[in-house]
């Protein structure tokens, strides 16, 4: 039988509801993602897609619910087609459901294109490196954990921390040196109260032109968990790579994603994994993570930083630690920065960015980037060793250098880390702020700086012109 008469046909040959699961018993010429009807006894239709086709069953998830359905009245019509989200340019200053439906309000966009929202992926041949710097204002990012096109850069947070604040706040700032630059904002299981914060600080910012919004509510049906962020990576692909656009796209809050999959593992009754989530779930995080990049021949980019919520700060806990194999570093909130209220509290020596090299340097920010950086790491790890030795001994018993260290630590996280809610400093004030920090220390413990670098870019040289010999 072909699809076009296939289509036409009802099937009632239902064995089991499961959830928001129907299973079917198996049908020819049906394939993984297809687009399925349900019609409940009353004729009510909702919409399913097929998650699995075996020699016996097939089972089908239903973005609506079950509630209402039974095995002998239900009927299901199985379309041909896989979920598809409607593209255009159009889409920019658009909010969208997680199924990919317009819900501001606003007129209909004319679609330039329907996208199968699963995408195609990325011929590993055919990428290309990452290598050109993203600005996003936030001094610990830019300076010591540099993001770059192309990139993968999760945002570790944990539950009650600022992550949402932070999403907003990079959208506001972040920009790249050449070409349009728009952000597509997946927000997933949010409460109304976030969706409304985030909306009307787009509208305030002026941001909202460039940005295309994919709201899941924490109401909305747990199956739209699931869809969001392939409908967000979808518009991101298109715009990307057929439009020559650099999309940053921020998914927020993963962890809501990864709890929809376990719960719907646990409805088809699948052998758990670690802490009850399946055993694919690497392999359906991998499939969303590596849709960012960069294509040879392609003047666009997709840039992404997930954000999730680690349960009990557990980074341990197998959402952060699989997003870690997969994706190139992190970005990790910490929770006694935020209790000092200090704002973003990002965790510089747990935070990375594998990628920063390639972003930095050879004119593309500043020649002494890479080793500010790592002489900041430096100064700020022993500074809290000598502060950890003080709240033993006392800081009568410390050397003079250990008390240098104790202030340049102090403030570190006063000025360069605490920037404020409104905070956006651009690379070249953040590098300098680095080098004033830096100054608290006698040029000795320098290091890992190259001398002709202190030359140039140290505040006593630079404000002198003069080098005396010293250090």
């Amino acid at each position: 039988m072909n699809k076009d008469m296939q289509s036409l046909l009802r099937y009632y040959a239902l064995r089991q509801i499961s959830g928001p699961l129907l299973f079917l018993e198996s049908v020819g010429n049906v394939g993984y993602g297809e687009l399925v009807r349900v019609y409940a006894p009353n004729l009510e239709e909702r919409i399913g897609q097929v998650i699995d086709v075996g020699e016996d069953v097939i089972v089908i998830q239903v973005f609506e619910g079950t509630a209402d359905l039974n095995i002998q009245s239900t009927s299901v019509r199985f379309t041909g087609e896989a979920i598809k989200l409607s593209v255009s340019t159009d889409m920019l200053g658009r909010v969208f459901n997680g199924r990919g439906e317009l819900v501001d309000h606003g007129p209909n966009i004319i679609p330039e294109d329907y996208l199968d929202i699963h995408g195609t992926p990325i011929n590993p041949y055919a990428r290309k490196y990452p290598s050109d710097f993203v600005q996003t204002g936030i001094s610990v990012i830019d300076g010591m954990n540099a993001l770059v096109q192309g990139q993968k850069l999760p945002i570790f947070s944990g539950t009650g921390l600022p992550h949402t604040l932070m999403a907003s706040q990079i959208v506001r700032h972040a920009k790249v040196e050449a070409g349009d630059f728009i952000i597509v904002f997946a927000a997933i299981g949010i409460t109304d109260d976030e969706a409304t914060f985030l909306k009307e600080d787009f509208i305030e910012i002026g941001a909202s032109n460039k940005v295309v919004m994919f709201l899941n509510l924490a109401e909305d049906p747990v199956l739209e968990r699931i869809l969001a962020p392939r409908m967000a990576l979808t518009a991101s692909e298109y715009l990307a790579f057929e439009h020559n656009m650099h999309v940053l796209t921020i998914i927020s809050d993963m962890t809501n994603y990864c709890e929809a999959l376990r719960e719907i593992s646990a409805a088809r009754v699948e052998i758990p994994g670690r802490r009850g989530y399946p055993g694919y779930m690497y392999t359906d995080l991998a499939s969303i993570y590596e849709r960012a990049g960069k294509i040879k021949g392609r003047n666009g980019s997709i840039t992404l930083i997930p954000i999730l919520t680690m349960p009990d700060d557990d980074i341990t806990h197998p959402i952060p630690d699989l997003t870690g194999f997969i994706t190139e570093g992190q970005i990790i909130l910490n929770r006694d920065l935020y209790s000092r209220g200090f704002y973003p509290p990002i965790e510089p020596l747990l935070s990375l960015s594998r990628l920063m090299d390639q972003g930095i340097g050879d004119g593309k920010t500043r020649e002494d980037h890479k080793q500010l950086s790592d002489e900041l790491y430096y100064a700020y790890a022993e500074g809290k060793a000598v502060r950890e030795m003080a709240m033993i001994s006392g800081e009568a018993g410390l050397t003079s250098i250990e008390k240098d260290y104790l202030r340049f630590l102090d403030r570190f996280e006063k000025e360069f880390i605490n920037q404020g809610l409104t905070g956006d400093r651009n690379v070249t004030e953040t590098l300098d702020l680095g080098w004033e920090l830096l100054s608290i220390l006698p040029e000795s413990e320098l290091s890992r700086i190259d001398m002709n670098v202190i030359k140039r870019f140290h505040p006593r040289h630079k404000h002198t012109g003069v080098d005396d010999g010293s250090g």
